[in-house]
Formats: C-alpha cells, sequence, structure tokens
C-alpha cells in the first residue's frame, strides 16, 4: 500500500495542487478576517471559516480520487453527467429551491438541510465543461459547418437558459464566456464570432425588457450614472473605499477598517476582494491575481501536453472557468462590472463552490497523468494498492 501512494503521489501534478492549495489557505485566511467581527467569546473561526477548511480537504480528495479515473471513461458517461446535472437545476424549480434574502427572485440553492445548501449551477459548470468538450471533439474535423455551430450554441443555450431561468444572471454570464472561450480554442471559424455578436446586439432589446429585471437593470445603469443609484452602488463604493484604505503595503491582517467593522457588504463572500486589497494592498491583491494567472497558465500547459483534443478542451473549459469568475469578480468590486453575484474562486466563502472547483481540478489532474502515459483503470489501481 505505501509503494502504491508513493508511486500515485509522484505522478501527481504537484505544482497544480500547491497553487490551488495555496488559493485555499489563502481563501481559509481572508474569510476568517472578514467574519472576525461575528466570533463569540470563545470562538476561534466563524462557521464560514470552518466550512472553507472542510470543503478545501474535502474538495482535495475528491481531487486526488477523480484524477485516477481516466478521463475517457468520464467522457463515455457524459449522458448521465448531462442528465444530472440538469436535474438538479430542475430541482430549484421546485419548493426544495431557495433564494438569498436580497434576491427572492433568484431561486439558486437547494435546501439539503437545516444548515446544508448546494448550488446546481455550480455543478452544472462541471457538466458543461464535460459535455461541450466532448462535444467540440466530435465535430473539430468541420467546424466550419454551420449546422454544427448551430448545434453547439443550442447546446450552450440549455445551460445558460437553466441558470436564468432560475434569476442566476451571474452564471448565465460565466456561462457565456466559458462557451466563446472553448469555441474560439477549438478552432471555430472567426466568421461565427461576429455574426454572433450582430445576434446578441439584435436580442439585447429584448434581453434588457423582457429577461432583466428592474434590479438587474439598475445594476448596469448605476455604472454609468453612479450619483444617480447610490443603493445600487452602495456595495461597490464601500469596496473601493477599502481598497484605497489599504494602500500600496495594506493596512495588517485582521486590521482593516472597513474589513473589520463590517462596512463592506458581503466582504466574506463576493467582496472578499476588496479585504484583500485593505488587509494586504496593492501588492497583495496583484500578487493574489499573479496566482490566478500562474494557475491559469499551468492548466493550459496540461491540456497541450495532452495528445487528446477532448481532454486538451476540459482544461480549457476548467482554466476558462476559474479566470471568467476571476475578472468578473474583480471587476464588480473595483466597479468596471455590476454587481451580479460571481464568487472569488477559492477564496469567497461557500462550501460547494470550492468542492466542484477542487473536482474541476481534478479532471485536469487525471488528464496530467494520461499525458505521462500512466493512466491505468480503476480496477487495476485498485489491484495494485492489493498487492502493495
Amino acid at each position: 500500500m505505501f509503494s502504491f501512494i508513493k508511486k500515485a503521489w509522484k505522478e501527481t501534478d504537484k505544482l497544480l495542487l500547491l497553487l490551488c492549495f495555496s488559493l485555499s489557505v489563502f481563501g481559509v485566511l481572508m474569510v476568517a478576517s472578514a467574519s472576525h467581527r461575528t466570533l463569540e467569546d470563545g470562538q476561534f473561526l466563524s462557521r464560514d471559516a470552518i466550512v472553507m477548511i472542510g470543503a478545501m480537504l474535502l474538495g482535495l480528495v475528491i481531487a486526488m480520487v477523480i484524477s485516477f479515473i481516466d478521463y475517457d471513461l468520464i467522457f463515455k458517461l457524459w449522458p448521465l453527467i448531462a442528465l444530472g446535472s440538469v436535474f438538479l437545476m430542475l430541482l430549484l424549480l421546485t419548493p426544495l429551491g431557495v433564494a438569498p434574502d436580497a434576491r427572492p427572485d433568484a431561486r439558486s440553492w437547494l435546501k439539503i438541510t437545516s444548515s446544508l445548501y448546494l448550488q446546481p449551477s455550480e455543478i452544472l459548470k462541471i457538466g458543461f465543461i464535460i459535455t461541450f468538450s466532448y462535444h467540440l471533439s466530435k465535430t473539430h474535423n468541420d467546424l466550419g459547418s454551420l449546422l454544427n455551430v448551430l448545434l453547439l450554441c443550442l447546446h450552450a443555450a440549455i445551460p445558460i437558459g437553466l441558470v436564468v431561468i432560475t434569476g442566476d444572471m451571474g452564471s448565465a454570464l460565466i456561462f457565456a464566456l466559458m462557451f466563446l472561450g472553448m469555441m474560439f480554442v477549438s478552432g471555430v471559424h472567426w466568421v461565427y464570432f461576429p455574426a454572433g455578436l450582430l445576434a446578441v446586439g439584435a436580442a439585447a432589446p429584448i434581453v434588457w425588457y423582457k429577461v432583466f429585471d428592474n434590479i438587474q437593470r439598475n445594476r448596469i445603469l448605476a455604472l454609468f450614472h453612479p450619483d444617480d443609484y447610490p443603493k445600487e452602488m452602495y456595495h461597490q463604493r464601500q469596496a473601493l473605499n477599502a481598497m484605497k484604505n489599504g494602500g500600496f503595503f495594506g493596512t495588517g491582517y485582521l486590521k482593516g477598517d472597513f474589513t473589520q467593522s463590517g462596512s463592506v457588504p458581503e466582504s466574506q463572500n463576493d467582496m472578499i476582494f476588496s479585504a484583500v486589497g485593505e488587509e494586504f494592498g496593492f501588492i497583495g491583491a496583484v500578487l493574489l491575481l499573479t496566482l490566478f494567472v500562474l494557475l491559469a497558465i499551468r492548466i493550459v500547459q496540461v491540456g497541450k501536453r495532452s495528445n487528446n483534443f477532448a481532454a486538451c478542451l476540459l482544461c480549457y473549459g476548467v482554466m476558462f472557468m476559474i479566470m471568467s469568475q476571476v475578472i468578473v469578480n474583480v471587476g464588480m468590486c473595483i466597479s468596471l462590472l455590476p454587481v451580479i453575484g460571481i464568487t472569488l474562486p477559492f477564496l469567497s466563502a461557500g462550501g460547494s463552490s470550492v468542492i466542484c472547483l477542487y473536482l474541476a481540478i481534478g479532471l485536469v489532474l487525471s488528464v496530467h497523468r494520461s499525458s505521462q502515459g500512466i493512466h491505468y483503470d480503476s480496477y487495476r489501481y485498485a489491484r495494485i494498492a492489493l498487492e502493495s
């Protein structure tokens, strides 16, 4: 058994795991800081921080387990993966679906128990990456075909439509960015992109008046007329004030005036980047973003080393998922984008999002093992373990 574990660890992409673990540890520290004011006497860590630690540890185990599963088997299971992730989204339309207090119309959480919630859109992202990578790989020899491109668009429209129906416009944007990124790297003819842009422009008035509600429209308008929408801009103004207070080097851990006083709403969640900027300053924020860039580069490297087109696209999909969320979340915090409820990967409080991130990383680790020619099926691994 020991020799099997040693061999398995040797074959693991340790740099990828180190980058993810570093981001998770920093995330735990920042969530602990942002929620420090809620501690009661004798309490060392907040519930959010404890959940983050548990999710990180469970996520690492899940990533390692997934890494031993041949990605070819995962692709073969695409119908079950698609049906399962869609089924979970449809459950949001039942009494099991619940919404945040601030957005009663956004039913984005499944209530499992009184204290346990699941966000199906996070699982849907993983399902989309797997199924869309497989779909692209099956049509990559004829991606100039209008029919194939339309079918790919229909494929992406299903998850986007599901999250729109549940009121989660932020996740819809992430799915759209993932779709565009994966279409681009797969080699879809460039002429379809300006054509798609024209289609989006034509549909914009319908989306604005028929899909967006007043809250969503006001949040977008607030970016251009902030003085006319003080309520909609409150989160972002407080986040910017916190980061300005941090200056270049930051105020120090647990010493941010805005973060520790709770002046920034959702500072442990969507606005956690403001806590980083305040307590670790501009330098800390840049170093954090550098870690994300290094993670993205590493994931792409794993994909490029694979001799399988679908596996390569899978890695790109994971990269686009993570970096789209980083760009949108940071854009929200610095008032370049409206507040749309997108978390910062590995940092924002929430167990299901962290676990799903590690599930995606497990897929990348599986591609890494396979690219080295050392991937065995699960039964062979079990036999090796027993013989050891």
